[in-house]
């Protein structure tokens, strides 16, 4: 019984930071935003680089086309879809989030927890057998 209850207060202190590290108390100012964007997006003209990372004309002008769309009051995800559209949805750096996109982000974590569960019913298995 009090190995469960470790383990409950285990899963709900995980939960609680989880929660807290996602979630912000005040919105991004501009700048935050563009910065935020700009580690999303490809160099059209480097090779593995973002936006922020290159100097090359191309990533310059991105930039740019960042900061007058946010001032314009255009959300990141309008911002990332004009992009991607305008220049291919493999200049994303990071997948979206819905949809099959979503996959990227759901397998890793769900493969984890099945692991962790398979390993737990093991040694369970193992710790009885032992006895």
């Amino acid at each position: 019984m009090k190995l469960r209850l470790s383990y409950g207060l285990m899963a709900i202190v995980l939960v609680g930071a989880l929660w807290t590290g996602t979630h912000r108390n005040r919105a991004p100012s501009s700048e935050e935003r563009a910065q935020a964007l700009e580690h999303t997006i490809k160099c059209p003209v480097c090779r593995g680089q973002s936006v922020a990372e290159s100097d090359s004309p191309a990533a310059k002008d991105i930039r740019d086309e960042i900061t007058r769309r946010i001032s314009d009051g255009e959300s990141d995800s309008e911002i990332r879809d004009f992009f991607a559209n305008k220049l291919g949805a493999d200049l994303l750096l990071r997948p979206a989030s819905s949809g099959f996109g979503g996959l990227i982000w759901v397998l890793p974590v769900a493969v984890f927890v099945l692991a962790a569960c398979v390993i737990a019913f093991a040694f369970r298995r193992w710790r009885r057998w032992g006895d």
